[in-house]
């Protein structure tokens, strides 16, 4: 899934940003959940039932093996394409979680 069309659906979507705390300290996608991806498969329980889950990383390598993880388990599930990098290229906003701009480490 393209960076645009998660930006147009991210109140639609369930947005899981399976980077490092670090990376996610220093900018993320507002709303979005941060869950590390190697605990993911610990913490599939707190997935919003209904919902599409989209995961994020900086490249969208990590992120599409996860994706692929959760399809793998049945649920609804796309990586976002370029991960934050693109995200950020395209001018989307990034922030860090107490609400000021952030950046893509």
């Amino acid at each position: 899934m393209d960076s645009t069309s998660v930006y147009e659906g991210r109140n639609e979507l369930e947005i899981v940003d399976v980077r490092e705390p670090k990376e996610w300290r220093e900018g993320r996608i507002e709303g979005a959940r941060h869950i590390p991806m190697d605990d993911l498969p610990d913490r599939m329980e707190e997935k919003e039932v209904g919902r599409k889950i989209v995961t994020v990383c900086r490249s969208g390598a990590r992120s599409g093996e996860m994706a692929e993880f959760l399809q793998s388990k049945g649920l609804d599930a796309a990586n976002m394409e370029g991960g934050m990098t693109e995200w950020a290229k395209r001018g989307l906003p990034v922030t860090t979680p107490d609400g000021r701009a952030g950046k893509v480490v």
